[in-house]
C-alpha cells in the first residue's frame, strides 16, 4: 500500500458505564493504560505516518507525558476534545495532514494489524470503509413499551467497529456540514452516508472489543495475555 495514513484516536469520553472514578481509557491493562496499548498498535504500523490523539481537556498533559515515556514518535498532537464524540473527531481531523485518515476508538486496543490494513485497502478501493463483523444473535426491534415490532434478517446485520477509513478531505467536509446542521451521528460512517457516500464493510474480528463495562475487563486481560504469548513476550 503506497499511501501513508493518519489516525485520529478518540479518547475524550468520560463513560459512566464502567462505574470507575477513572475513565475507561486510562484504566490499567496489564502493565500500562488501555489507551497506551491502542497507541502502540498504530505506532508500529508502517502505513501510519502520523497520529492525533483527542482527549479531555484535563487529560492532555498526562497523555503528552505518556507519549514521551512510551516513545510514541508518530503522535503529532494531543488535542482537547469537544462536547460530543463527533465534535472531537472533527477537531482531530483538522490536526491531521495526510490524504487518507482512520478514526479509531481509544478503548479498542486489540484490533490486529491485518484488520487495520484490510480496512485501509477497502477504503482505497471503494472510497470509504469500516471494520465490522456479522452479528451472531437474533436481533429484535422493540418499541418504547418493550414490545417486539420486527425481526431483521440476521444475514444483513453487521456490528460496526473501528477503525473507519476515509479520504480526509471528504470526511472533514461531511463533519463540518453535520456540525452546521446540528446533526449528531453515532459513528463517522453515518456522517458520510448522509452525504451519499458509499461505505464498504471490511471484515473485522470478534476480538476487536470495545472496553466499555466492567464485564469487558476480564476478557481484555485474557486477550492481552494471548497476544503476548503469541508474540513470545511471556
Amino acid at each position: 500500500m503506497g499511501e501513508k495514513w493518519g489516525v485520529v484516536i478518540v479518547a475524550a469520553g468520560r463513560g459512566t458505564r464502567m462505574g470507575t472514578k477513572e475513565s475507561k481509557q486510562y484504566l490499567q491493562l496489564g502493565d500500562r493504560p488501555v489507551l497506551v496499548h491502542t497507541l502502540e498498535l498504530f505506532q508500529q504500523l508502517a502505513i501510519v505516518e502520523e497520529i492525533v490523539l483527542v482527549v479531555g481537556q484535563h487529560d492532555v498533559r498526562r497523555c503528552e507525558e505518556w507519549i514521551g515515556t512510551y516513545g510514541m514518535t508518530k503522535v503529532k498532537a494531543v488535542v482537547s476534545g469537544g462536547g460530543e464524540r463527533q465534535h472531537s473527531v472533527l477537531l482531530g481531523l483538522r490536526a491531521i495532514s495526510t490524504d487518507w485518515v482512520m478514526v479509531h476508538d481509544g478503548v479498542r486496543p486489540f484490533v490486529s494489524a491485518a484488520a487495520v490494513e484490510g480496512c485501509c485497502h477497502a477504503a482505497q478501493s471503494g472510497g470509504a470503509a469500516v471494520l465490522a463483523v456479522p452479528v451472531k444473535d437474533t436481533i429484535k426491534q422493540v418499541d418504547r413499551a418493550g414490545t417486539i415490532v420486527s425481526t431483521p434478517d440476521r444475514r444483513s446485520l453487521w456490528a460496526i467497529q473501528t477503525p473507519q477509513a476515509f479520504r480526509r478531505a471528504e470526511l472533514v467536509d461531511a463533519h463540518e456540514q453535520a456540525e452546521a446542521e446540528g446533526y449528531l451521528a453515532t459513528d463517522d460512517a453515518m456522517v458520510m452516508e448522509r452525504m451519499g457516500t458509499r461505505v464498504i464493510v471490511a471484515k473485522g474480528e470478534y476480538t476487536n472489543i470495545k472496553i466499555t463495562t466492567p464485564d469487558d475487563l476480564p476478557l481484555a486481560e485474557f486477550l492481552l495475555q494471548q497476544r503476548r504469548l503469541t508474540r513470545g513476550e511471556e
